[in-house]
């Protein structure tokens, strides 16, 4: 951290204000669109037309194809789904970042990598908050947009197993190729749930706000967010980037709170504190153990 740029800590926050935001704006978008054509026209115009001047990325097909199925198509129809079923925006961004915990659990299963007592315990206090949720259901967030929510989180650790056997990829080719990719089981899904008759009277309505919406999820988001994304891991170690990824979920909550007037019962709160606090243990605890054992050692010293 002490070696990070001035700059690069602006850009770094940067990302997280507007992936933490992002929430907000799935929120407005769905108001206009349907959860399969906002997800179709996301990952389209993600894809297009710059799929034609980004490199393809070095992998395998059935793989890019497998990070787009897992990391743009199941992620976000289920993530739009459920909010579109009654998750809240605050709310979504707290529950997807369950995450972290599915993609230990699958990597231990399939990978042979056994967690640690920290990530152990991050994901039983991060399962209670789950948990409290689920208790809560209604208003703010249904049981059955939670459920889609947590599938989501499912899709997402799926993509991220697959992309654990990729090196030295180039992350933002990686998302315009596999955006491009994802755009066509999108298209067909959208018809075949939503009927073409549905879908043009939905764009013939579009108002601006769900117009801007749709620019925001594309390009600041998606695009600049991932350009910025792939140029800090490649300046800097991920243990030094990743952990910025914690306060995401804190924006989201926020500016749902204050842009949508979301209310902040104590439940929410509690939950709420439980994944985060979750996250933090798993993230930043072997940190700051290794930081206090080379800490003693000087000492002793």
């Amino acid at each position: 951290m002490n070696n990070m740029k001035f700059r690069h800590i602006l850009e770094i926050i940067l990302v997280v204000l507007i992936w933490g935001f992002n929430f907000v704006i799935i929120k407005i978008g769905l108001s206009g669109f349907s959860p399969l054509l906002l997800c179709f026209a996301r990952f389209f115009l993600a894809g297009f037309p710059a799929v034609f001047f980004v490199k393809r990325p070095s992998v395998p097909f059935v793989g890019m194809v497998a990070y787009g199925l897992f990391n743009f198509v199941g992620q976000f129809v289920f993530l739009f789904t459920g909010m579109f079923l009654g998750v809240s925006a605050g709310l979504a961004s707290i529950i997807l970042q369950i995450q972290v915990f599915i993609t230990l659990a699958l990597a231990a299963v399939f990978l042979r990598e056994q967690p640690n007592m920290f990530q152990v315990a991050g994901a039983i206090v991060s399962s209670v908050g789950i948990g409290l949720l689920a208790f809560h259901a209604g208003g703010d967030v249904t049981l059955s947009g939670l459920c889609f929510v947590l599938m989501a989180a499912l899709s997402w650790a799926c993509g991220n197993i697959v992309a654990k056997s990729f090196r030295g990829v180039d992350v933002f080719g990686l998302v315009v190729w596999g955006s491009a990719l994802a755009s066509a089981p999108l298209f067909v899904l959208c018809v075949y749930v939503d009927g073409w008759t549905s879908i043009t009277n939905s764009v013939e309505k579009l108002g601006i706000h769900s117009i801007l919406a749709l620019a925001y999820l594309v390009y600041p988001t998606t695009l600049l967010g991932y350009a910025f994304w792939n140029k800090l891991l490649g300046h800097y170690r991920a243990a030094q980037i990743v952990p910025f990824t914690l306060l995401v979920p804190v924006v989201g909550l926020a500016s749902s709170v204050l842009v949508l007037s979301e209310p902040l019962e104590e439940w929410k709160i509690a939950s709420s504190v439980l994944v985060f606090s979750g996250l933090c243990i798993n993230v930043l605890a072997p940190r700051l153990m290794q930081f206090y054992r080379v800490s003693r050692r000087i000492s002793i010293r």
